[in-house]
């Protein structure tokens, strides 16, 4: 590792810190550079994984050549072929003149594919082309074009998982991973956080004319050290900004810090529930049955009851006899309809025979058998929520999610059932 050229690049890019992660990143970026192998780089959202492509570019044999960086999550997946590869005129709707697409306008340079794991798989198919032939074809054309393009590539998505689930191509994986590199989290290089504290508040500072920027205690340091920061670099400069901003301290102690940095971490995630492997947080298959026979229970006890409401009382307002066909709540649309001339007319409605709702009439519940029924269900219930909080001993929050339900929810079928005792 050559420390001298690390610590100039890191100077030129606005890099800052030294932790061994991020410097043995930065050395693989910089002897890649010098190839034309594709780059994938791995890593949390937020870590600056877009900082390295530019990297490799400008320390390449290809920097004075176009660079072009594309969000693939960010485009559309009905017009994503045409942005990369191009179109030809009348292609489609809208397309009233040709298209270059990037992999011609970058043609001798880099192309920096960010969020490469959200493209659709009929994208996927045609990079891998590219990137085993250089070959590709616009869309709404037969012509064959040709590319020199450099791929550096990019995700936070978890590789292994996509392939596995089916959303990722593994053979455009090991096309694209043929130099892999991984940023390490915030988390991971702890020693940096005070470094990039120093840093953000430098610049809000000099950016709004401030007369100096905000200074931790040492204090302070520790307890910016230990939280976990999820959201990573992206998240310490919103919180830093925030800081010199809103404070009225220039000097930040635990106390102030502890308004703008939560003591745990708040996610918004959704809680992903896979079919196998361990990684779900359902013990057993079978829980996950009755997880889904819960959601079923209560949405059929729902229309049980607006069935049952109907039945019951829905036609309260109709005559007991209209002198016609009474057996069914039909029969009074039915009746005969007397006009002023005399004459009589069928009601149209007339035309709706009786034995479907004869049929509906048979499925629907009566009262006692209804309660009969809710009573065994939520018997079903008490029981499940049990077997929820004794596996998430007593923890409400982990409870309901796994019974997919909300906190209050959850508290209001405890105080029903008894189980706050």
């Amino acid at each position: 590792m050559n420390t001298s050229e690390i610590q100039l690049l890191k100077k030129r890019y606005g890099v800052v810190g030294n932790s061994e992660g991020l410097n043995h990143a930065l050395d693989i970026a910089l002897q890649v550079a010098k190839t034309d192998l594709s780059v994938l780089i791995t890593g949390e959202s937020g870590v600056g994984k877009e900082v390295v492509p530019r990297m490799i570019h400008d320390n390449s044999l290809r920097k004075t050549k176009k660079y072009f960086a594309v969000n693939c999550g960010s485009i559309p997946e009905g017009t994503i072929d045409s942005e990369l590869f191009g179109h030809e005129k009348g292609a489609f709707t809208g397309a009233v003149g040709e298209r270059e697409g990037y992999f011609g306008a970058a043609n001798g340079g880099t192309l920096f594919l960010d969020e490469v794991g959200e493209l659709p798989l009929s994208t996927q198919a045609r990079l891998l082309r590219v990137l085993e032939t250089g070959e590709y074809i616009r869309v709404g054309s037969s012509d064959v074009r040709k590319t020199d393009v450099r791929i550096v590539a990019a995700t936070n998505v978890n590789m292994a998982e996509a392939i596995r689930d089916g959303r990722f191509r593994e053979d455009l994986f090991y096309r694209l991973n043929t130099i892999p590199v991984k940023i390490p989290s915030l988390r991971e290089r702890a020693e940096d956080i005070v470094l990039l504290f120093k840093k953000f508040a430098m610049e809000t500072a000099d950016k709004y004319n401030m007369p100096e920027p905000v200074e931790l205690t040492e204090a302070a340091k520790i307890k910016l050290k230990s939280y976990p920061w999820p959201g990573n670099i992206r998240q310490l400069k919103n919180v830093t900004e925030q800081i010199s901003i809103l404070s009225r301290e220039r000097i930040i102690t635990p106390d102030v810090l502890a308004e703008y940095v939560p003591d745990a971490p708040v996610t918004h995630d959704i809680v992903p529930v896979s079919s196998g492997g361990s990684s779900h947080s359902f013990e057993t298959e079978r829980e996950i049955l009755y997880k889904i026979l819960f959601d079923l229970r209560n949405d059929v006890t729902e229309l049980k009851k607006l069935v049952n409401s109907q039945h019951t009382g829905g036609m309260s307002g109709m005559p007991a006899s209209s002198g016609g066909n009474a057996e069914h709540p039909m029969a009074y649309y039915a009746s005969p309809v007397t006009y002023p001339a005399g004459r009589t007319m069928e009601h149209p409605a007339v035309n709706v025979t009786p034995s479907p709702v004869k049929r509906v009439e048979e499925d629907i519940q009566m009262p006692e058998e209804y309660v009969e029924e809710s009573l065994a269900l939520n018997d079903w219930e008490r029981q499940m929520i049990i077997r929820a909080l004794d596996k998430n001993k007593g923890r409400r929050k982990g409870t309901a999610r796994d019974l997919n339900i909300s906190e209050r929810t959850l508290y209001r079928k405890i105080k029903e059932y008894g189980l706050d005792k």
